[in-house]
């Protein structure tokens, strides 16, 4: 049997086992400590598609030896995934000793690649679990430092994070692995709450927005925060984002036969499904499969990801376009739109960005930054939408100021299907005719 990897030379999985086994037989006989340190490149996925596999496996093989410079020679370090190591360090239980030697291993791991005249910079995220704090197994060690490392890519990715037992709960981002969100795709655990957009003069029910949640097996409802990350960190926000859209289309075009009809569904794009080369494509596709018509569908972007290669975005933005549906810029104000290239883009909405509404009826700064956006929109004859409104407060004063639409806790919160459909039949709540959904709430 192999025990070395034959890119790196490193330790592979099975010897990787056989040494932590022994030093956690060796740790327990000492009543000594061990660490175990979970490495995961950050966007490695992205060298590997933009210069090849040739540049990955050169920027792998860079990254073992930097790593074996800064251990001693008691250490193991293994690569056991395509883009992961792992470090044991024996010996050792000072919690500073062992941050010590991780912002080492991030330095190391930093250093640039030069490939064919091009500078490759890398990151890495690092979990870090402790015997016999955080496990007392091999396995335990693992997934532990596993949890921790994916929290640690949540925070900003360049860093590493200790596990704490917080982790494995719902609010601690609990214990959402790759192997965990892929089975829940497959699984069917994932789905759709949809919160309803308001036309702030008429009342009426403009849009709805397709928000995912995941059902989790133990931890129950999860949001996305706690997982969206990790599926564009693994690549799996393109099956993801295609479940969304065609999932969030049947339920529309479920809804328009039972004779209700809240105007649009919007759903939002990731970057990575934005960049798919045909996806203009998918979309006709999923929209033909579910007999959806195309005006009813809103697909929303952020600045960032229209502004990332702005000149394909265009030309992606007027394919959609073309196909008759809406498009909309997300969470505005946050990032780095150029107007020249805002005015080219076939986009009929922006919506205004919580952090902006959340005290626009007392701090001025918001106020003048939310009325500013307001009128370059209502300049450039596009419709502006607020999110986040969760009180009456901010609700008057966006009528004031001319918003076009609102959504938010105050109005109604993201609901499951079923609970969509009873809100929006409930007299005392809205009112639903041949014209659409009418709410009654002032």
């Amino acid at each position: 049997m192999a025990f070395h990897d034959s890119l790196t030379g490193l330790a592979n999985r099975s010897l990787l086992y056989d040494r932590l086994n022994k030093g956690l037989s060796h740790a327990k006989r000492r009543d000594a400590g061990l660490a175990l340190l979970l490495i995961d490149l950050d966007r490695f996925r992205a060298v590997n598609e933009n210069l090849g596999r040739a540049a990955g496996d050169r920027l792998l093989k860079q990254v073992a030896s930097s790593l074996n410079t800064v251990l001693r020679d008691t250490d193991t370090v293994a690569r056991i995934n395509n883009d992961q190591f792992v470090v044991i360090l024996e010996s050792i239980t000072l919690i500073d000793d062992i941050a010590v030697i991780a912002d080492k291993l991030l330095a190391a791991v930093a250093q640039p690649l030069v490939f064919q005249g091009l500078e490759v910079n890398c990151t890495a995220s690092i979990g870090i679990s402790l015997f016999p704090k955080n496990g007392c197994t091999a396995d335990e060690l693992l997934r532990n430092a596993d949890i921790a490392m994916y929290r640690s890519k949540i925070l900003g990715k360049s860093g590493y994070q200790f596990f704490l037992d917080i982790m494995t709960s719902q609010g601690g981002n609990g214990l959402l692995l790759e192997s965990d969100l892929r089975e829940a795709i497959e699984r069917g655990e994932l789905r759709l709450h949809y919160q309803p957009q308001i036309n702030i003069v008429s009342r009426k029910v403009v849009g709805v927005e397709a928000l995912v949640r995941w059902q989790h097996k133990e931890q129950g409802l999860l949001t996305p925060s706690l997982f969206i990350p990790l599926a564009e960190e693994t690549g799996l926000i393109e099956p993801l984002g295609e479940w969304v859209l065609d999932e969030a289309c049947q339920a529309f075009q479920r809804w328009l036969k039972q004779g209700i009809d809240f105007g649009r569904i919007a759903v939002n794009l990731s970057a990575n499904q934005f960049q798919i080369e045909d996806f203009d494509q998918r979309v006709a596709h999923i929209l033909e499969s579910t007999g959806l018509p195309s005006k009813h569908l809103e697909l929303e972007l952020t600045e960032s990801i229209a502004m990332e290669n702005a000149a394909a975005a265009i030309e992606m933005l007027n394919r959609l376009h073309n196909m008759g549906l809406a498009l909309s810029i997300d969470d505005f104000g946050t990032g780095y739109s150029s107007l020249a290239y805002l005015k080219r883009f076939p986009i009929c909405k922006l919506k205004v960005d919580k952090s902006f509404i959340r005290d626009v009826d007392s701090d001025p700064q918001d106020a003048a930054i939310a009325k500013s956006i307001i009128d370059l929109a209502h300049n450039m004859s596009l419709e502006v939408i607020a999110e986040g409104v969760e009180r009456i407060e901010q609700s008057l004063w966006l009528a004031d100021k001319g918003c076009d639409q609102i959504q938010g806790f105050f109005y109604a919160k993201p609901m499951p299907e079923d609970k969509l459909l009873l809100w929006a039949l409930n007299p005392d709540i809205a009112c639903s005719s041949q014209g659409g959904v009418y709410i009654n709430k002032p």
